[in-house]
């Protein structure tokens, strides 16, 4: 069970596929799922246990021997779902899976719930100049002379918006290192303290495209990234690589033309095979990849996402070693968005045993994350954020 705000996620994991048939039933609001050819056993009375009790969506599950051959699943509901149930053949370490995906019955707006974040946290309005303190910063480091100032920028009067994507998630642990290490872990600590020096900025605000260990898409990172009209998408890692002796952190945009090396494209291939790990209702991404994956990023999109990783890069060097000294580029699913600079950070590789250590560390945490925001205030200082209309 993988519970989180967005939706709760039960999967079973089986020998051989199974019949199954649903029931969703309004008053009180449960799911009742059948499963054919199928006896009670202990390992299905354990789904029982599994429920949490901050569980958004499931109050409690009861299990039953039906009728012969048939075991009934009773999903008590805390509130009316929408449930989605689908299979999902064997790939890397899962067998046959049936997934049940419960989402509210109104679907949560990304934007709304962005906006209710910013309505209650620490900064509720706008500032006069609000990248007063980003021009400050420009003058103290491209000043050669202090009596010589450097005129400032336009004021901005809007915040920025900053959407961090910490990759994998839920059933897709990502790259694990020879200590057990998981990425998922790794780069979720990463973005949420990268999240916490964001909205510490009067003039920034993050979204996360997801703030606990459940999935997400490809395309649904992107859309929401859009959605809540962000002004960059940074998504951040810690891969693998089939060399264990790879190491130091890399940056990387998205290939017009192929990817910028044999490792990269690798890289590239891995990531974009998320979906199938972390399983994708096809039925459901088929209206999202017309929509974002086969979308052709502009090329004013991929200049600035080049200007902001040459940044953050600069920045990450000064952290520890980098895999290479260059922007790197490859077909990344979640960098293509046609309109929001999007880089993919990868902060070291998991799979070499001494930055496996570094990564689970939570000062080299900290030190990443005061990269990656040192790149993006300059990146702002060096290309200032044009107005844009206010969301309604």
């Amino acid at each position: 069970m993988w519970p989180a705000r967005d939706y709760t996620r039960v999967t079973l994991e089986l020998d051989a596929p199974l019949p199954f048939t649903q029931l969703l039933v309004a008053d009180p609001p449960r799911l009742v799922v059948d499963l054919d050819g199928l006896d009670l056993d202990p390992t299905l009375r354990e789904l029982v246990a599994k429920v949490k009790p901050d569980d958004p969506y499931i109050r409690q599950v009861r299990v039953g021997q039906f009728r012969p051959r048939v075991v009934r699943i009773v999903f008590d509901l805390k509130t009316e779902v929408s449930p989605q149930l689908f299979t999902l053949p064997p790939i890397a370490a899962y067998r046959h899976r049936l997934v049940l995906d419960l989402y509210p019955r109104e679907p949560i707006d990304p934007l709304q719930a962005l906006l209710a974040q910013v309505q209650s946290g620490p900064a509720t309005g706008v500032p006069e100049d609000p990248i007063g303190a980003l021009i400050r910063d420009r003058d103290r480091a491209t000043t050669p002379e202090p009596a010589r100032p450097v005129p400032p920028g336009p004021p901005v009067a809007r915040l920025v918006t900053i959407a961090i994507d910490p990759g994998h998630g839920g059933e897709d642990p990502g790259a694990i290192g020879q200590g057990g290490t998981r990425e998922k872990d790794v780069v979720l600590a990463i973005g949420e303290l990268l999240r916490r020096r964001v909205n510490a900025e009067p003039n920034m605000r993050a979204y996360m495209t997801r703030d606990a260990d459940f999935f997400v898409p490809l395309a649904t990172r992107v859309n929401n990234a859009r959605r809540v009209q962000a002004d960059l998408f940074v998504s951040v890692h810690a891969d693998a690589f089939v060399d264990r002796a790879a190491r130091g952190a890399s940056v990387y945009v998205l290939s017009e033309r192929g990817a910028s090396s044999g490792a990269a494209r690798w890289l590239a291939d891995r990531e974009n095979r998320a979906d199938l790990i972390g399983g994708v209702n096809l039925a459901r991404r088929n209206r999202e990849v017309a929509q974002v994956l086969l979308e052709l990023s502009t090329t004013a999109q991929i200049k600035d996402s080049r200007n902001l990783a040459r940044i953050v890069l600069d920045q990450l060097g000064g952290v520890g070693r980098l895999h290479k000294p260059h922007v790197e580029q490859a077909g990344f699913a979640v960098l293509k968005s046609p309109d929001v600079p999007s880089i993919l950070v990868e902060t070291a590789f998991i799979s070499n045993p001494q930055e496996e250590k570094r990564l689970a560390d939570l000062d080299y945490q900290e030190r990443i994350a005061d990269a990656i925001f040192a790149g993006i205030r300059r990146y702002f200082v060096r290309y200032p954020p044009a107005p844009k209309g206010r969301p309604t």
